[in-house]
């Protein structure tokens, strides 16, 4: 294995846990939003009533990759904050976990 391959070996872990956490984080906050629809336009109680706690707790875990993944790319922070903020509107984490991948994936070299 060549140095640079050794040197992003934890960049793509890094990378890794993020698409991870930021596809939790969309379902999350998907089921979050049916969880409010449900709760306050139809006034109904479901199994979803666990979701906002649950959701707390991921959408944390997501903050912490992101910001492990910016420390680890030297992303400036206002682009960490940015990709912070993809994890707060339906859909957009999924968006945003695309095109880091990509621009990660570029600035490592890999296709």
């Amino acid at each position: 294995m060549n140095q640079s391959a050794t040197a992003s070996k934890p960049i793509l872990s890094g990378l890794m846990r993020y698409r991870v956490m930021a596809w939790l984080a969309g379902i999350g906050l998907l089921l979050l939003c049916l969880d409010m629809y449900l709760r306050y336009v139809q006034d109904m109680t479901t199994v979803l009533d666990l979701v906002p706690r649950v959701h707390g707790f991921v959408y944390m875990l997501y903050l912490v990759t992101v910001f492990d993944l910016s420390f680890r790319m030297k992303w400036p922070l206002s682009k960490g904050v940015l990709v912070c903020l993809a994890g707060t509107v339906p859909f957009v984490s999924f968006v945003a976990e695309h095109r880091i991948t990509g621009q990660v994936r570029a600035e490592l070299g890999q296709s």
